[in-house]
This record gives C-alpha cells, structure tokens and sequence, in this order.
C-alpha cells in the first residue's frame, strides 16, 4: 500500500510538536525542584547559621554579664578602697597639722631656748668678770694688809687668802695677856695700821671672830665662850671708836674652842688656836645680785 506523503509528514510533524511541548515542562519541573532543594539547603544552613548566632550570643551574654559582675565587684572594691584612702588622707592631713603644730611648739621653745642659754651665757660672763675682779680685789687686800703688817714677826700674826676671803690672824701673845680682854699696845699698834688700809677700802667687810683653845678658863670669863666674844668685841670698839671703822662693816663673834686650826692635845697647837681672825672680803652686792633668780628677787619685792 502506498502511503501518502502528506499524511505522513503530517504525522511526524504532530509527534513532534506532541514532544516539544511534552518536554519543556519536565524541565521546568526539574529545574524548580533543584531550585527548592538549593533553597531548602541554603534555609537549613541559615537556620544553622541562626542557631549558631543564637548560641554565639547567649555565650556572648554570659560572658558580658560575668564581666559586668567582675566590673561591679571592682566598683565596689574601688569604692571602698577610694573611701578608705580619702580616710587616709584625712587622717593623714590631721597628723600633719598635729606635726606643723608640734613643730611650731618646738620651734618657739626652741627660740627660747636660744634667748635663754645667750642670757644665761651673758650672765656667766659678768658673773665670770666679777669673780676675777673680785679674786684681784682679794689679792689687793692682802697685799695692801701685809705691807701694813710687815713689822710684825711670823708668830705674832699671818696675812692669807681663805675661800676666796683675807684672813688676818693675830696670835693671843700680839693682842692679849692670857685670860683676858684687854688688847695691849703692841696690839693696838697693829689694829692701827689694819684700820688705816680699812678706811682707805670702804668696800671692804670686816668679820671678826675671837677663838680659844681647850683648856677651861676660871676667873672673870664664865667660860671660853664668854672670853672670845669678849676680845672680839674689843677689837671692834677700839676698830671702831678709835681708828674709826665704819661701825656698819664689821661683825663681831667669838667660836670658843670649836673652831681649831691645830689640835689641842700640843701647847703649840693650843697657842696656834689661841687667836683672833680679822676676815676681811670686798662687798659682793653685786655678785649676790647676779645669782640671784627671778623668783628670789620677786620674793624680795
């Protein structure tokens, strides 16, 4: 049988569209369905991704909350160590001024001190100047009392300087016969020539004290006691009322047997203590002054 051509490419030609037109949503299908599988994928990664950010962040916040509790702990330490260094500082600021104040203390008695310890230096120096006037005035005395004296013999009187004072000591066989109170002329002769260098150095004080030895006395004395105020006191009237000693520079007493320059128990001792000193010293009213404190001079007031 013989086929007709027209037919025939009739056939082909609407198996061929039948195909085509088959074919092309197969395609389609594949390809939304690789499509969807991609996005599903790409959704499970960023699901992956979200849950890994998700996880990333509440760690994130852990660790920003513990550090915010560590920065809290630190405040609060901070805190307490800053209001304990201002306590320091107060404290400290306290003590320095307790420091400056004590030092201004220090300072002013210190300065004081200074202003004393000169005044007292300035004191011993005067004090000082005086002695050594004094100590020449004292020398003076016994050169002026032993050129006076220098006819008389070694045994009948002495001139010496005795804690810082004159003494003049005139034996009992230059003055006295035993016993008595009656100064003889060879004695008076003396006290003469001692009164001329008294009342040519008014600044000079006369002490003069009668002494015995041992031995009992009998007759007019009661006893030695009576006996060396009696010749002290001699020795005074005939200084003052016939050689004219100023009445207010002498002193007269009398020891008795108790203030000996030898011991008794030899006649040369008992002669030795059987004298009279006539004690002479400048006046020290200016030295006395001198040593003398505040509150003594106050008390004088």
């Amino acid at each position: 049988m013989k086929k007709n051509p027209t037919i025939l490419l009739t056939l082909v030609l609407g198996t061929g569209f039948v195909f085509f037109t088959g074919c092309v949503p197969m395609k389609k299908f594949n390809e939304t369905q690789q499509a969807l599988a991609s996005a599903r994928y790409d959704s499970t990664q960023l699901a992956n991704k979200v849950k890994d950010l998700q996880t990333q962040l509440a760690q994130a916040n852990q660790v920003a909350a513990g550090q915010k509790q560590q920065i809290d702990s630190l405040s609060q330490v901070m805190e307490a160590q800053r209001v304990a260094l201002n306590k320091q500082i107060g404290d400290l600021r306290g003590k320095n001024t307790d420091l400056l104040s004590e030092t201004a203390a220090k300072n002013s008695l210190l300065t004081k001190s200074k202003q004393d310890l000169a005044a007292q230096q300035a004191k011993l120096e005067h004090l000082q100047a005086l002695m050594d006037r004094q100590k020449k005035a004292i020398e003076d005395i016994k050169k002026k009392m032993s050129d006076a004296l220098v006819g008389f013999k070694s045994s009948e009187l002495s001139v010496s300087i005795k804690n810082g004072k004159v003494y003049v000591s005139l034996q009992e066989n230059l003055l006295f016969p035993s016993g008595s109170a009656v100064v003889n002329p060879k004695g008076r002769e003396a006290l003469g020539k001692l009164a001329q260098v008294l009342n040519q150095n008014q600044d000079i004080t006369v002490d003069i004290e009668g002494h015995t030895d041992s031995i009992p006395i009998h007759g007019k004395y009661a006893d030695n006691w009576e006996l060396s105020l009696a010749r002290s006191a001699s020795i005074v009237r005939i200084l003052t009322t016939d050689y004219r000693v100023d009445p207010t520079r002498v002193i007269a007493s009398g020891h008795s047997q108790y203030d000996p320059v030898k011991p008794n128990s030899t006649s040369d001792g008992r002669a030795q203590n059987r004298r009279t000193d006539i004690i002479l010293s400048p006046k020290l009213d200016e030295l006395f002054k001198l040593l003398q404190t505040p509150d003594d001079v106050t008390a004088e007031r």
